[in-house]
């Protein structure tokens, strides 16, 4: 008979209302009652006046103290038991060292408008100190332990994951419902099914998605029931209900069941979760299941479910519908999903937390298997320089970590795209000249299943995680919706950087950044990447004919008012070459620094302060330089574009693509 460590559970979630989190805890502690059992052992639950005694035999619960809440946890527990202790809910005592915390998710720093100011403030300081002190800290999924790992001092590799089970709902029993026995005889009288949600009207939950689809689905005989309650840490959304919504509020696990029983399908379309219990407990029962796909919810789903973007209704509307109408595929998805809910074990779970109780130094092997990265494609506007696009794809492919699908060369002419075109998945668009123009025609040819594009120039060279390092945010930050990387060096500011030098800068294995992330940052042309989803119908300005970045500022800045993060990662590194060859006149150039920008703020995508600093800046630097202009630099030419611009904008001509009409000159 093996023996077990003398340890005691935190049983501050015993006075809690149920959600996830509480649930999590009491199936793992009965999991752990039968462990212990079976070895003649016992762990005592600790918990403050009126806890709700689970009837656990090797697991007794003892009430002690005065206090309740935060103030129990962090004042009378400490001084109840001295020894190992296993926190399941989130919070611990901050002062104690031999214990086991369970942080189910980073929501509170991913998602913090959906919880209210106390509950944030109280989580965000201490965390922090949680992890830097127990002595082991547990999750519910890869990806809480890397959304954690971001936010707090600890790696995601020492994090062990221990994930929700599914055997629970299997116990649920829908002959035993009541309140929602007549809402499905009612919906059913109409001749009408439903698709049913479940979870709080937290706004991470992203409910407001439901009651805008709402309308479509109702035409097609859906109407939407949402079961959960609000909770008293979130922050309410303010969530319309159309009348063919219905909110039933808080329900009875066997009501779920009768729910899951009777309705077409589950829909999740959480912008972020720890685990997403739901979809675990509806697969169990044999409920098909459309969920967003973003956070832990792939990871959870496999090929079991139906998986869409949470800001793309119509792809809601498409799986719904095709589960609607097709009785085989709902069989498919059914049977799929009962496979994939056996890899969740309550068992197996409570076996892990037993072995962490006895050694928790011990390096585990993780429950379930990790997920990949977003399919990603990259899209390069090239006009005029075959050989310099011939190399920097080349390289490209033979030396990115997470290989693309797809690299989109968008040309004017054929000939531009150089031996590149010959490459294995590289696919060549001839269309209008611009670089606006060329990545709109690329964007219009992307093929269906891209998550990620990245837009590189045609003369930068990419180290070999870029786009790794870019598909990773992508997968674990869902509010991210705009990524650009750090330019190791830019021959843009001189004359140019050779195709050798580039590869050379990109190979140091001793750079370090001062800093690892910017939040917000605007996204900068020569490399860049966004969410094929949040992009939409969102294309760029083909009147910003001209000045490199400002049309990429301009598309961010479009993308940024539709919801969203634009950041800057130091970790996916490249070279600019600063190719002189294809430039633009000086006249062109400096016609766009006076006019561009003020038609963006014209747009609302510049502010007055950004305009004046830009222009300001511009006519300083070309007003000194035509003095002794740099060899490489068309001074004169911009400062003449400038004056043209200027006296255009006075007359009331506000018009980017005027550039175009000045002269093609350029310098020797």
């Amino acid at each position: 008979m093996r023996s077990d460590p003398e340890f005691r559970v935190n049983g501050r979630f015993l006075v809690q209302p149920v959600t996830g989190v509480q649930r999590y805890a009491l199936q793992v502690v009965r999991a752990l009652n039968e462990e212990l059992s079976a070895v003649q052992s016992s762990a005592p639950i600790l918990a403050p006046q009126n806890a709700i005694d689970p009837h656990l035999s090797a697991m007794p619960l003892e009430m002690r103290g005065r206090f309740t809440g935060h103030a129990w946890e962090q004042l009378t527990l400490p001084s109840l038991w001295r020894g190992r202790l296993l926190n399941l809910c989130n919070t611990a005592p901050a002062t104690k060292a031999e214990q086991i915390v369970c942080i189910h998710d980073a929501s509170v720093f991913t998602a913090p408008e959906s919880y209210s100011a106390a509950f944030r403030t109280v989580y965000r300081r201490l965390q922090p100190m949680l992890v830097k002190r127990s002595a082991r800290v547990t999750t519910v999924s890869y990806d809480s332990a890397r959304q954690i790992s971001r936010h707090l001092p600890i790696s995601a590799a020492d994090i062990v994951v221990l994930p929700n089970g599914h055997e629970h709902a299997l116990a649920w029993d829908p002959a035993r419902a009541g309140q929602v026995v007549s809402v499905v005889a009612d919906i059913h009288a109409r001749d009408r099914s439903y698709v049913l949600a479940i979870g709080s009207r937290a706004r991470h939950k992203n409910l407001r998605l439901l009651a805008e689809i709402a309308p479509q689905l109702s035409a097609i005989g859906l109407d939407v029931v949402i079961a959960g309650g609000a909770g008293n840490v979130f922050a309410d959304d303010g969530l319309p209900t159309p009348p063919s919504v219905r909110m039933l509020g808080k329900v009875s696990d066997d009501d779920l069941a009768y729910l899951m029983e009777h309705a077409c399908c589950l829909v999740f379309p959480s912008w972020t979760e720890g685990f997403g219990l739901p979809i675990v407990e509806a697969m169990a029962r044999g409920l098909p299941v459309v969920s967003s796909d973003r956070a832990s919810m792939p990871e959870v789903c496999g090929d079991a479910c139906l998986m869409a973007a949470p800001d793309d209704p119509a792809s809601w509307i498409k799986h719904i519908q095709a589960l609607h109408d097709s009785p085989d595929l709902r069989r498919d998805l059914s049977g799929r999903g009962r496979e994939r809910a056996r890899l969740f074990s309550w068992k197996d779970t409570g076996q892990g937390y037993l072995e962490l109780l006895r050694e928790p130094a011990r390096r585990m092997v993780r429950a379930v298997e990790d997920r990949g990265l977003p399919r990603t494609a990259v899209l390069i506007a090239t006009l005029g320089r075959p050989a310099v696009v011939t190399d920097t794809v080349r390289h490209l492919l033979a030396t990115q970590s997470a290989k693309p699908e797809l690299v989109i060369l968008s040309v004017s002419k054929q000939e531009d795209a150089g031996e590149a075109a010959t490459f294995p998945c590289v696919k060549v668009i001839v269309g209008p000249a611009g670089l606006p123009a060329q990545r709109n025609a690329a964007l219009a040819a992307l093929p269906p299943g891209i998550d990620v594009i990245a837009f590189f120039d045609d003369d930068f060279v990419a180290e070999a995680g870029w786009l790794a390092a870019a598909a990773r945010t992508f997968r674990d930050e869902p509010d991210v919706v705009g990524f650009t990387g750090l330019v190791l060096a830019d021959g843009i500011k001189g004359p140019g950087l050779s195709f050798a030098d580039a590869v050379r800068t990109t190979d140091r294995t001793d750079f370090r950044a001062r800093w690892s992330r910017k939040d917000p940052y605007s996204p900068y042309g020569c490399n860049m990447a966004f969410r094929v989803s949040a992009i939409g119908d969102l294309r760029f300005d083909e009147r910003l004919v001209l000045y490199g970045w400002l049309e990429d500022r301009d598309f961010g800045a479009s993308l940024a008012k539709r919801g969203g993060r634009l950041i800057k990662s130091a970790e996916a590194r490249g070279v600019h070459m600063g190719v002189k060859g294809g430039r633009v006149s000086g006249d062109r150039l400096g016609y766009s620094q006076i006019v561009n920008p003020l038609y963006m703020m014209r747009k609302g995508t510049m502010t007055v302060v950004q305009v004046a600093d830009h222009i300001f800046r511009n006519v300083a630097s070309n007003l000194a330089g035509s003095f002794r202009p740099e060899p490489f630099i068309d001074r004169r030419g911009r400062l003449r574009g400038n004056l043209i611009g200027a006296k255009d904008v006075l007359l009331g001509r506000l018009r980017p693509e005027r550039a175009k009409e000045l002269s093609p000159h350029r310098p020797a």
